[in-house]
């Protein structure tokens, strides 16, 4: 493609080395050097402010810059730390981004409504605090589509914001300038919203990992959206990182806050390790007992997936197939349509499942439709966790001319799809789990589910 579509490499331009440096260094590796001194806390809210200003000219994911607030908090974590030696928590000076709609006392909170503009936040959101409280800096805002209910991230209030791959590609919604601000390295670490996919779905068009709990593990109150009560399908918010390290530390650290002691509502279930029941069932596999087994979603029978995805599918069932003590099987959903895929789930007795995140990799603006295979984990309120797996290549993943669309939304997809307009592009996946077991998809992830791409 054009390189003045891709914006990849542009923000070094503009940054010295050392700003270069820090704003790509991993948010678990990064939040080390803070906790130690090695690095300030006021030195790296400037480096990711000014890196957040470069990537809002790329991309537009950006509502507000909080320069002042952050750099406030940063000055006193640099002085605790001086003064105390020791840190505040376990995400002492680390710098956070937060979707809009996630309220921050006097901002405002306008969820993408026009309407809303103006309207003020009386408090802070309960997760916000608690962040701060272990040492996180939150120093941005992010875009987010009108009433956070789209597959892109548009609005009549700040535009539409593109993906660095490609900007005649969609960074994805509903927390797509967090997907979009986080893949330039303008964030390390930020906080998004799902209801139907809004935080994998981003993920997966920009090439970062995005992670939607079960509900009721991270408190929703101070959050603005208009679903709010709305209780069929209960929103989440959920961690997005360029690493999987981040999503952990996230989790580790909001857990460790004992947030269900403030929230009733949240279930007083701490971050548990679950390595040793990866660790029980893979030395069972080994030794011919039931093994880890995971299922492969192919197709779900609605809507088939175009080639990079169908061919990511592979690569991840490839991988798998080949570990000690891993089973893999191939997942046939249960009537798709009708949301009954727990009952696929048990009869197949899978501990884990990859699927698509959508049928496409990041599809060009004005055309992204179809939800079902993230929504459906919302409607079961199932944990999944979105990861890049390859990217568009144009050798490999040329549509069939000749394939029968089975119903109008497939038609759409299909016809829509241009392999030489995304070359490049992420293609990502999507593990998932059974519901409060989000610790096994962390931990599944984080052993050794992605291919060695290089």
């Amino acid at each position: 493609m054009p390189n003045s579509l891709r914006v990849i490499s542009i923000p070094n331009n503009y940054l010295p080395a050392i700003d270069a440096t820090i704003t790509e260094t991993p948010p678990e590796k990064l939040v080390k050097s803070l906790m130690s001194g090695e690095l300030k806390s006021v030195a790296v809210i400037q480096a990711f402010l000014q890196r957040a200003r470069i990537a809002q000219k790329l991309v537009n994911c950006v509502t507000e810059l909080l320069t002042e607030r952050a750099l406030a908090r940063a000055k006193e974590l640099d002085e605790h730390l001086a003064k105390y030696k020791k840190p505040v928590g376990p995400l002492h000076g680390l710098p956070v981004s937060i979707k809009e709609h996630i309220g921050l006392e006097g901002l405002d909170i306008n969820a993408g409504i026009v309407s809303w503009i103006g309207k003020k936040s009386p408090a802070t959101a309960s997760v916000v605090q608690l962040l701060e409280a272990l040492g996180a800096v939150c120093y941005v805002r992010t875009t987010e589509p009108q009433a956070l209910l789209m597959l892109e991230c548009t609005s009549n209030i700040y535009g539409t914001t593109l993906n660095r791959h490609s900007t005649l590609l969609t960074s994805g919604g509903s927390s797509g300038g967090e997907s979009a601000l986080l893949t330039l390295n303008g964030s390390p670490l930020g906080l998004g919203g799902d209801i139907a996919g809004s935080i994998r779905v981003p993920a997966a068009n920009c090439g970062i990992f995005g992670l939607r709990p079960t509900s009721g593990r991270i408190p929703l109150m101070g959050v603005g959206a208009p679903t709010i009560g709305c209780e069929t399908i209960i929103p989440s918010l959920g961690p997005m990182s360029r690493t999987i390290g981040g999503i952990k530390l996230f989790m580790e650290a909001l857990m460790s806050s004992r947030p269900w002691e403030n929230d009733p509502t949240i279930l007083p279930i701490p971050w548990r390790a679950e390595n040793q029941w990866l660790n029980q069932r893979l030395a069972s596999g080994k030794l011919g007992g039931r093994g880890l087994r995971v299922g492969i979603l192919w197709d779900d029978g609605v809507v088939k997936p175009l080639p990079p995805v169908v061919r990511a599918l592979e690569q991840i069932s490839q991988k798998l197939s080949g570990l000690p003590g891993v089973e893999v099987v191939d997942w046939k959903p249960h009537q798709n349509d009708k949301g009954l895929e727990i009952l696929a789930w048990k009869k197949a007795d899978i501990d884990l499942l990859i699927s698509p995140v959508g049928p496409s990799p990041a599809p060009q603006h004005g055309t992204s439709r179809y939800l079902g295979y993230s929504a459906i984990w919302n409607l079961l309120d199932y944990p999944g966790l979105a990861f890049p797996v390859t990217q568009v290549n144009l050798m490999q993943d040329s549509k069939d001319e000749s394939y029968v669309s089975r119903n109008d939304d497939e038609r759409w997809i299909w016809e829509h799809y241009e392999a030489e307009k995304e070359v490049g592009a992420p293609v990502g996946l999507q593990l998932v789990g059974q519901k409060l077991e989000d610790e096994k998809v962390v931990e599944g992830l984080n052993f050794k589910f992605q291919p060695n791409l290089g």
